[in-house]
């Protein structure tokens, strides 16, 4: 870094803070060796890997005797696996960026350079979310070689599966992001994570459930439960992506499609857009007001 400092800076501004984009490149890459090196990333990556690649030779086994509804099956099957791990692998390499760094002294070591908040920030957002799109990578690889082989589905409803796929998990990151800017240890801000995780994934159906069993919401009230959590907003979206049909995406998502039409799949994906860049927002407001570090 030290090389970085003897030339002249190229700075680039947004709004009201000014980065450095040499230090962020180099604060990026640090933080993409640390994040490859985690045990848990590549647990979670192998895990996911595995299961899309087990669902992808399953579609293989149908995909004879079912065509597209073998791959509607499987892409099915894969939706429920991304539900669990995308957030969580997000969730968790999120939460314990910055709180592992305060917690081992590598922020205090990077304050004293002349870097700015801004650069530390953003650098080590981007790092994690290339280690997080390389560990979705990984599976989503392997899961089109079994769907080539078996030659089942389209390409595009594929590729929109893993659009929706990387904003969700980037959204997640972003939300590990604010627990790691709040947390002064690196098993606290995990454990949050978790909790985060857990509420998300099952307390959104079993939660919108019992609401429309004992309140009996409008349509619009209940889609606006739906659209609050970004695991909901990625099931609507991938589902209305494998071309399905409306009995499949719920009452909530009958009226989604009868309210926005073809506008629906662009208003989920920037509703899952929406929630990574406001958390990220929130994230380094977070982190530029602290005092300590």
């Amino acid at each position: 870094m030290s090389s970085a400092v003897r030339k002249p800076r190229k700075l680039t501004q947004w709004g009201v803070f000014t980065m450095d984009l040499t230090f962020v490149w180099v604060i990026a890459w640090r933080e993409l060796r640390e994040a490859l090196r985690h045990k848990w990333l590549w647990f979670f990556a192998t895990g996911f890997a595995v299961l899309a690649l087990a669902l992808s030779q399953a579609g293989l086994a149908t995909a004879g005797y079912a065509g597209l509804g073998g791959f509607g099956r499987t892409a099915a099957s894969l939706i429920n696996v991304i539900l669990l791990f995308a957030p969580l692998i997000g969730l968790s390499v999120g939460a314990g960026t910055l709180a592992g760094d305060r917690e081992r002294g590598t922020l205090t070591y990077l304050m004293a350079q002349p870097v700015s908040r801004a650069d530390i920030f953003w650098g080590k957002a981007l790092g994690a979310a290339v280690a997080v799109a390389s560990a979705l990578a990984l599976g989503f690889g392997l899961a089109a070689l079994g769907l080539a082989a078996a030659r089942a589905g389209r390409a595009t409803v594929y590729l929109s599966l893993v659009v929706y796929t990387f904003l969700l998990a980037f959204a997640a990151l972003a939300m590990g992001f604010v627990i790691g800017t709040l947390a002064r240890k690196s098993a606290a801000a995990i454990g949050v994570a978790l909790v985060v995780w857990l509420v998300l994934v099952f307390a959104g159906d079993l939660g919108v459930m019992g609401v429309t069993v004992s309140l009996r919401p409008s349509p619009d009230a209940l889609l606006a439960m739906l659209l609050v959590n970004p695991l909901q907003v990625f099931k609507l979206g991938a589902v209305y992506g494998l071309r399905a049909t409306l009995d499949t995406l719920g009452v909530a998502g009958q009226y989604a499609v009868f309210r926005f039409g073809a506008a629906l799949p662009w208003l989920l994906a920037g509703l899952l857009a929406g929630w990574a860049i406001l958390c990220f927002g929130l994230a380094y407001a977070l982190f530029n007001r602290r005092g300590d570090l």
